[in-house]
């Protein structure tokens, strides 16, 4: 509509409404900023390689960044051996001597060449993305032999146990290194306890995609629907020796940065 027909409009119908003056045109200006400067990060030089600001949790040599779950005074007994680490099922779960809230997780682990048994009992072994003390209280993201190898879904490796299915299964073989790429919110709660926001996790899974901004109901439980009834705030990221009989899988090349 054009000026004269508004003003024509508006004297007609004898309206008091004021006409607001027509807004200057915009400029690609007013939607830029230049504040804050996001920090430079030196990437690693190849994939999977360690960037510069990563707080290194295992780089093939000691456990020093590691303790006994049960015993946190402890130092983590499980194998170190060629750069690679290996569970030791007697010697129980093993988590890390710091706390992280959000982050992102790097970790690779192999199940063996020489894997026995089937569904849940083949190299059964889990990522606490965050750990609630002693056993397997925490949130899971589990690793186990999912290549040819059928069990419930969301109970395969990918899923976030017991509550959310991989969207794929990339498995490599028995005997080769696979991969997790971890992005983990950490659930926020008000003071008197409640939920305020859920913890939410993004995994890719050798390069592949398997949950996608997922928002977890609560800790991983193996009987019973999962529920918030633990607030807490930074925790430890913990590694599962899981009691199935199969032989111990191993992890190597494992970083984390702070969020």
């Amino acid at each position: 509509m054009t000026y004269k027909l508004l003003l024509a409009s508006v004297l007609f119908t004898g309206s008091t409404t004021i006409i607001n003056a027509q807004q200057p045109a915009m400029k690609h200006e007013d939607t830029e900023f230049y504040e804050p400067v996001p920090k430079v990060v030196t990437p690693g030089k190849s994939y999977g390689d360690a960037p510069s600001d990563a707080v290194i949790l295992f780089d093939g040599n000691n456990l020093s960044q590691w303790v006994t779950a049960n015993d946190t005074s402890q130092p983590a007994q499980w194998v170190v051996k060629d750069n690679v680490l290996t569970v030791n099922k007697k010697a129980g779960n093993i988590q890390t001597r710091q706390s992280f809230l959000d982050y992102q997780l790097h970790i690779e682990w192999r199940i063996p060449k020489t894997i026995t048994g089937t569904s849940q009992a083949r190299g059964n072994s889990g990522v606490f993305l965050a750990s609630l003390g002693k056993g397997d209280a925490g949130y899971e993201l589990q690793v186990m032999d999912s290549y040819n190898n059928p069990t419930y879904v969301n109970g395969q490796a990918g899923s976030v146990y017991k509550q959310s299915p991989p969207l794929a299964n990339p498995n490599r073989p028995p005997g080769e290194w696979q991969t997790y790429d971890i992005a983990w919110t950490a659930p926020r709660f008000n003071e008197n306890g409640s939920v305020k926001s859920p913890a939410r996790v993004t995994i890719f899974f050798n390069g592949v995609l398997v949950q996608n901004g997922f928002e977890l109901k609560g800790p991983t439980r193996y009987v019973g629907n999962p529920v918030y009834d633990t607030p807490h705030g930074a925790s430890r990221i913990k590694l599962q020796s899981h009691g199935d009989p199969s032989e111990p899988i191993s992890f190597r090349n494992i970083w984390i940065r702070p969020l």
